[in-house]
């Protein structure tokens, strides 16, 4: 199973991209938008984490920028009526950490922001996955230089200044939508600290 390419960018647009490996061996993956805008320019290293998807008549290869995003595609392909398409268009509408967020805590209106989901997929989506993410939302602490790891880190950092998770988890959250999610762990903390109220 290919689960990893790594090569030369060689085109790359806004739903696949092609690498040209060091064995002269070029692959075609499809990729969600997060994927794309992490993307460098054509002609430099890139490094993506793959997924096969078998088909009767095609192979397909999807490419991802973090191990955490292609888990989560993964799990939404378990679900009844989701197929990789329609998790691509999950993953570019959403990131992948707002998506888990939004089927654990049974966000519909979040997830009927993604075309081709309505209330009953929505909700069928949930049914079958609330408890699946779980396990991929505790497994993701590889990526320490992402986004959803500062966040992460950040809600660590307020637990240990005794405050309970929940209420830590919703500060970070709102601290990210004002200082934006290319913010550190210590500006997310500092802008936090206002929004998680007494201990």
């Amino acid at each position: 199973m290919i689960s990893l390419v790594v090569g030369t960018l060689v085109t790359k647009e806004l739903d696949r991209v092609e690498v040209l490996t060091t064995g002269g061996v070029g692959y075609e993956l499809l990729i969600p938008l997060g994927t794309f805008e992490a993307l460098p320019r054509v002609g430099e290293t890139v490094r993506l984490h793959a997924s096969l998807v078998v088909r009767e008549d095609d192979w397909f290869l999807y490419g991802f920028a973090t191990p955490f995003e292609r888990a989560v595609f993964r799990k939404l392909l378990l679900a009844k009526g989701v197929g990789p398409a329609l998790a691509v268009g999950m993953l570019s509408t959403l990131s992948a950490e707002r998506l888990v967020r939004a089927i654990r805590e049974k966000d519909l209106a979040t997830l009927q922001h993604v075309p081709r989901v309505g209330r009953k997929k929505a909700e069928q989506m949930i049914l079958d996955l609330a408890d699946k993410l779980e396990q991929v939302s505790a497994s993701r602490g590889g990526e320490k230089d992402s986004g959803a790891a500062t966040n992460a880190d950040a809600v660590r950092a307020l637990v240990s200044l005794g405050y309970a998770a929940p209420d830590a988890e919703k500060a970070v959250r709102a601290a990210v939508e004002t200082s934006g999610a290319s913010a550190s762990t210590a500006e997310l903390v500092r802008a936090a600290l206002p929004l998680v109220g007494r201990r």
